[in-house]
């Protein structure tokens, strides 16, 4: 198909997420290892991993031979009464990094699903408790878990971009935004005297992402908090879900943000990378405390494509991969080119702050970026990102090489320097 007929069918017919029909888009033809081949040729680095799941790049061998393997067998399969070995060897592997913590997976099609069903399991457990009473979720604000009807009621309900369902929604309990990371010991636990307070006897559970919050404005905060926030739950009695879809499998320089902190979460939503950005899977694992004490004992969910065979296959060999370790040597070395090439951004015209973790980077402005302008700029320099609200930001794929991050760092300068002289 012709790009230019692309193009016109897109911007008549096509929604995109959060864009009015026929915003600008840019078709691409291909991607490949960390590179994107738009349909006019032009070759941009994927500085965003497409949205933070391709950690093992575009097109992987080795995905994409377990893929061709799988597909000839089996693409798939209901999952209702039925099982099989991807499932199977997936599951064998995820409570393997997990370092068996948890006795339970379940499998569903998006991020968004896999905490739908965190909360459902929370639910059931304050049921099975004989607290049917405990019915809403405390969280904190600046948090994102999704765009479905029970996720969009935990994400920010002010300043998130759910704000117009607000009447619509379950009404939950809201902690103010955590202290940043580096916060004095002080801060935290004065905000953890504030956070214990709104544990009242309607919480069913508490849900955070923890350390880093994502699309809710890219906010850093320290692994004690989180441990502070475990340790409220357990003498309340009442679960900790953790929904690391963003951070799970090395994005943040630990394998989990929880797990490799010291703290165990009741319930762990992980999505994005299980599939190395190949195909849409998501996982719920739970602990065996939750499992046992659920009421009704079955899960009351069941997404059509549960456990999709052709992605589960996927997903254990990504796993795979993250298992050998490489991960850890390629994120630190992506963190030390994204602090030498964003840090001079530091007081800019435009910028309020520049803060780096792991594989990812974040200029915040201080006002809104004009999107537009902002991508263009990047992609002159050869790098595709997408900022949102004040954030112009990166989470590169993990196998990037230092001269491929300082590309990605100057595609950033120019957006930023594009936004800058709009802001003044």
């Amino acid at each position: 198909m012709d790009p230019s007929e692309i193009a016109a069918i897109d911007a008549a017919h096509i929604w995109h997420p959060y864009a009015e029909p026929g915003q600008f888009t840019y078709p691409v033809a291909s991607a490949s290892g960390v590179r994107l081949t738009l349909s006019d040729g032009t070759e941009l680095i994927d500085a965003m991993s497409s949205w933070w799941s391709a950690v093992h790049g575009h097109s992987n061998p080795r995905l994409v031979a377990a893929a061709k393997e799988q597909i000839d067998r089996m693409s798939h399969v209901m999952f209702g009464g039925l099982t099989h070995e991807p499932a199977a060897l997936l599951t064998r592997r995820l409570l393997e990094l997990t370092g068996d913590a948890f006795s339970q997976v379940f499998y569903s099609d998006s991020g968004s699903v896999a905490v739908e069903v965190a909360m459902k399991m929370a639910l059931q457990y304050a049921r099975g408790c004989g607290h049917p009473e405990r019915t809403r979720f405390l969280t904190w604000r600046s948090g994102y878990h999704g765009d479905t009807f029970a996720t969009m009621s935990v994400c920010d309900p002010v300043g998130g971009m759910h704000a117009m369902w607000g009447p619509a929604l379950a009404q939950q309990i809201f902690a103010p935004a955590p202290p940043v990371m580096g916060a004095r010991p002080s801060e935290r636990e004065a905000y953890l005297e504030q956070f214990a307070l709104l544990i009242d006897a309607s919480v069913a559970a508490v849900i955070i992402e923890p350390v880093v919050q994502g699309a809710g404005g890219m906010r850093f905060h320290d692994p004690q908090l989180v441990a502070g926030v475990r340790d409220l739950c357990a003498a309340a009695g009442i679960p900790l879900i953790a929904d690391e879809i963003a951070t799970g499998f090395g994005r943040s320089g630990r394998l989990f943000t929880t797990l490799g902190n010291g703290v165990v979460p009741d319930i762990l939503c992980v999505g994005k990378a299980l599939t190395g950005g190949f195909m849409s899977l998501a996982a719920t694992l739970a602990t065996e405390e939750i499992a046992r004490g659920m009421q009704p004992a079955a899960l009351m969910h069941g997404p059509t494509f549960m456990a999709n065979p052709l992605a589960c296959a996927v997903a254990a060999e990504s796993l795979a991969i993250i298992a050998e370790g490489g991960w850890e040597r390629q994120v630190k070395g992506v963190e030390a080119e994204l602090v030498r090439g964003l840090e001079p951004l530091r007081g800019a015209p435009g910028v309020a702050d520049v803060r780096v973790l792991g594989a990812i980077g974040v200029v915040e402005m201080a006002r809104d970026v004009p999107m537009r302008a902002a991508t263009e700029a990047a992609m002159a320099e050869g790098v595709w990102i997408r900022p949102f609200g004040r954030l112009i930001y990166t989470m590169p794929p993990y196998i990037c090489t230092a001269d491929e991050v300082a590309q990605i760092c100057r595609g950033i300068a120019a957006a930023v320097r594009v936004s800058g002289e709009e802001i003044s």
